[in-house]
């Protein structure tokens, strides 16, 4: 009868030596397991034999230690598991192995159950019965289990290089099966032909830290390397929910620019012509008192020039005529013209923001290269207008994150299929 612990059912263990070597072994999921592998000499016995007899060796020069020892109990899912049986699968890529580890795990009332660890990367694993339907997603290959679509992500022939432990099925030193993965992160499915049977499983991707616990392991797990299969993206997610906050406050925004536009009188106040001649008497003067009145907002100076092939700088002093407060500043406008088209403008305005109401004259100095012509120019200054610049720049910097979420996003995902058959550069190369 199996033993009932606080984590659920286990199993007794059997012990009996290897007939191979004489090693000291145990049978931890007795009338279930065909096979048993010593991790001394490697033989293969025959579990269903009273007499254990060698059905193969697997001649290994490099014993590799499971990161999760046999015999190891944990609770997955609520359910207790003992660890029974460990082995090293290898795929060739172009050349190079990559090898992953599989942990074979039994509970007499559940059955069994696997957890694969590559590169840092664990899942928890199952096998399906039900066949998914072949379909297509995104252009790739894929087939769809339940609700869920699963995309094709990788063919290869994947073969038993190392061996331990317990095993439902007859164990032999090379066995192949060519596999194929589908991805639905974090899921994947797998299916593995051999024998003329097809094999479907289906794993969660399951931190390794999750995995630690479960089974009491003393430190931490080995840490990630690179983006696995079925690893999920930490933006899943996040990019919608960054576009639907950016679309809220891009209607706010524009709702703040028309209440602004709406409210905003847009009064010229003053608007004269002058003329410029580089060398003819002083260059500075200062213009008619004109009022600003109303709230506290922005005022608008502009510069209207017929300037052609040359250049003109204006330095200013927006005054308050009682308080003597001034505003300085200075603009150049420009404007040059060829057989290939023209560059700058002939116009300039400047924007002074929350300027408080009152009796203002602008202070005007121009100044031009020297050999320049006369230049003619119309001053124009307006109080209170809308001024949509500042509305461009507040959208560019709200949109800026949720660009910048979906391009790690996209860059995520790139790398994960990056080691799929569809990369667009090898895996070397990467």
């Amino acid at each position: 009868m199996p033993e009932r612990g606080p984590a659920g059912p286990v199993t007794l263990s059997r012990a009996l030596n290897c007939t191979g070597c004489g090693a000291g072994l145990e049978v931890r999921a007795a009338g279930h397991s065909l096979t048993i592998v010593c991790g001394h000499c490697g033989a293969v016995l025959d579990a269903k034999d009273p007499d254990f007899q060698i059905l193969s060796r697997f001649d290994s020069k490099t014993q590799i230690k499971p990161k999760i020892p046999l015999g190891t109990r944990g609770k997955l899912e609520g359910i207790a598991f003992e660890v029974i049986g460990f082995q090293v699968r290898t795929i060739t890529v172009e050349g190079v192995n990559y090898s992953w580890h599989e942990y074979l795990l039994f509970n007499p009332y559940q059955g069994f159950r696997y957890i694969t660890e590559y590169n840092g990367h664990w899942n928890r694993v199952r096998t399906v019965g039900a066949i998914p339907q072949e379909t297509t997603s995104g252009g790739k290959p894929a087939v769809k289990l339940g609700d869920r679509t699963f995309k094709h992500f990788q063919t290869a022939r994947a073969r038993t290089t190392y061996v331990l432990g317990e095993f439902p099925w007859h164990v032999r030193a090379g066995d192949t099966v060519d596999a194929r993965d589908y991805v639905a992160p974090p899921f994947i499915l797998s299916a593995e032909a051999g024998g003329g049977e097809v094999t479907w499983s289906l794993g969660e991707y399951t931190p390794g830290a999750e995995v630690w616990k479960a089974f009491k392991q003393k430190g931490g797990p080995p840490s990630a390397s690179g983006i696995f299969a079925n690893q999920p993206s930490p933006y899943a997610g996040r990019v919608g929910s960054m576009w639907k906050t950016w679309a809220a406050m891009m209607a706010g925004l524009l709702l703040v620019a028309i209440f602004f536009g709406v409210i905003s009188s847009d009064d010229k106040v003053f608007s004269k012509q002058y003329r410029f001649f580089r060398g003819q008497g002083e260059p500075s003067y200062v213009t008619d008192v004109f009022e600003l009145k109303g709230r506290t907002s922005d005022v608008v100076v502009e510069v209207r020039t017929d300037l052609n092939n040359a250049w003109a700088y204006f330095s200013y002093a927006l005054i308050n005529e009682e308080t003597g407060q001034a505003f300085d500043f200075g603009r150049e406008v420009s404007y040059y013209r060829d057989s290939e088209g023209s560059e700058g403008s002939q116009s300039d305005e400047a924007v002074i923001p929350s300027v408080p109401s009152g009796r203002y004259y602008l202070r005007v100095e121009p100044e031009m290269p020297e050999g320049s012509g006369v230049m003619e120019y119309t001053l124009i200054v307006r109080r209170d207008v809308p001024v949509s610049g500042f509305y461009w720049i507040a959208a560019a910097f709200l949109t800026l994150p949720p660009i910048f979420m979906l391009w790690r996003s996209m860059y995520f995902e790139g790398k994960r299929w990056q080691e799929s058959d569809y990369a667009t550069t090898s895996s070397d190369d990467d």
